[in-house]
């Protein structure tokens, strides 16, 4: 499958962009995984130095990451990692390679975060992403943080 990639700063986020990522996180997060829309939308996707990550099939957008300036934890944040269900096996290690990158030429030589869901730790874990601390729920969700150090 080939997929034309955009990473964009939400100043430049597009009516058509905001809404093909707000629907295709709908479609996955509230829809397939029944994670209440109030959790799913936090308002984060349009503060700071957020960047939108995105890969298209065409005029579909398949594949979605949020990226999210350093926090108090001097670490960037990769966050609402999805696929649609008709991209899936493969285009998520493409994602994520890639949310990987900009992440690291964004904000180099920080740690990168992200709260996993507890089955895909495996998944993350190939691209160098390590578990920290507890499991926890969130959305009904098993989760656990794990971190990437920097390049």
């Amino acid at each position: 499958m080939h997929l034309t990639w955009q990473l964009v700063h939400h100043r430049g986020l597009t009516a058509r962009q905001t809404y093909a990522m707000l629907h295709l996180r709908g479609v996955v997060f509230v829809d397939e995984q029944q994670v209440p829309a109030a959790l799913e939308i936090d308002g984060r996707d349009l503060e700071g130095e957020t960047h939108h990550l995105f890969g298209w099939q065409g005029a579909e957008l398949v594949a979605y990451a949020r990226l999210l300036e350093p926090d108090h934890h001097a670490a960037s944040h990769v966050g609402r990692v999805v696929v649609a269900k008709e991209a899936r096996g493969g285009t998520g290690t493409e994602l994520v390679r890639r949310a990987v990158a900009a992440c690291e030429k964004l904000w180099p030589a920080t740690p990168i975060m992200l709260g996993a869901q507890d089955h895909l730790r495996g998944f993350y874990g190939r691209h160098g992403f390590e578990p920290v601390g507890d499991i926890y729920e969130e959305a009904g969700i098993p989760h656990i943080d794990m971190v990437r150090k920097p390049a």
